[in-house]
């Protein structure tokens, strides 16, 4: 197989299970608290990569660039970017809205590129790209959320769009400084740290919470450890040491029409027409910020 065939084979599988995750996180809700949904999901996620490392016989890198990149991994990949996302569904936010919200993060990785990135500057392109897609983000929120899925859900779209922030900030760190690093290397630790670090949070937040370890919620929740975190996670670092940061973010705005379908078409979640102009503008605005200049 062609490197290139490798690397669209690789976003091909990124895109669909990642789709599929937010339908996954909405299922696990239903019997498992969102902290400690988090806290277990990434706890699991990293052991069987702790496995991983030792049957493949990596070595665990020690020194300053190491642990700044897995302390900014941790905190704003996963334990910002994951709780939000978790709570912003447990208060009702479909998980086809959740989607298409994170679908803004390519623009926040246009933006955070151009200043840490020397070969990916923020062109005019992507900065029209970043009007239209905010412009998206407002008619979203034109929209009564309220009615369409019921209060609160206003607010917690709102602070749903903390979690593509922050998850941009861990992937433009991880082009930056995790040249050289195994995939394996990159997400372990961060993983593991996250399930402790929300763990904390989830036992002194969440210690009086019911705790409903169904087929259904177990299942998403192996899922999301297994497919939506230990494989997703090894092939995302595997490819964004060979393709540049703003490409690869390029796959968050076809991640949502997965999670459209998926949560409209299976989950019975609502759409309306106006949240379906905003998506698409999110799309656009999305697709301008990363599109590549043409080479003369």
């Amino acid at each position: 197989m062609s490197s290139r065939a490798a690397v669209y084979g690789v976003l091909t599988v990124l895109i669909l299970v990642w789709g599929s995750t937010w339908a996954a996180i909405d299922i696990g809700l239903e019997g498992i608290p969102p902290y400690t949904g988090v806290a277990v999901r990434f706890a699991i996620a990293g052991a069987l990569l702790l496995l991983v490392g030792r049957l493949l016989g990596v070595a665990w890198p020690r020194g300053r660039r190491i642990t700044r990149l897995w302390t900014l991994e941790t905190l704003f990949g996963f334990v910002l970017s994951y709780t939000i996302v978790y709570w912003a569904e447990d208060q009702g936010l479909p998980s086809s809205l959740a989607a298409v919200l994170f679908s803004s993060f390519p623009i926040f990785v246009a933006i955070l590129a151009h200043f840490w990135l020397e070969h990916e500057p923020l062109r005019p392109g992507a900065v029209l790209g970043l009007v239209i897609g905010l412009g998206g983000v407002a008619t979203i929120f034109s929209e009564d959320l309220s009615e369409l899925a019921g209060p609160g859900v206003a607010f917690a779209a709102a602070v749903a769009l903390i979690s593509p922030v922050a998850a941009a900030v861990s992937h433009v760190a991880v082009k930056k400084w995790g040249a050289g690093f195994h995939p394996v290397q990159l997400a372990t630790v961060p993983m593991l740290a996250t399930g402790v670090v929300v763990g904390v949070l989830a036992g002194w937040v969440e210690r009086d919470h019911a705790i409903v370890l169904d087929s259904r919620s177990v299942g998403a929740l192996l899922y999301l450890a297994l497919f939506g975190s230990v494989v997703t996670f090894t092939l995302y670092y595997w490819v964004l040491a060979r393709v540049a940061a703003t490409r690869v973010a390029l796959i968050t705005y076809v991640i949502p029409i997965v999670a459209l379908v998926i949560g409209v078409v299976f989950r019975d979640e609502p759409w309306t027409a106006r949240t379906v102009l905003g998506s698409g503008l999110v799309v656009l605005g999305v697709a301008l910020a990363t599109r590549r200049r043409a080479r003369p």
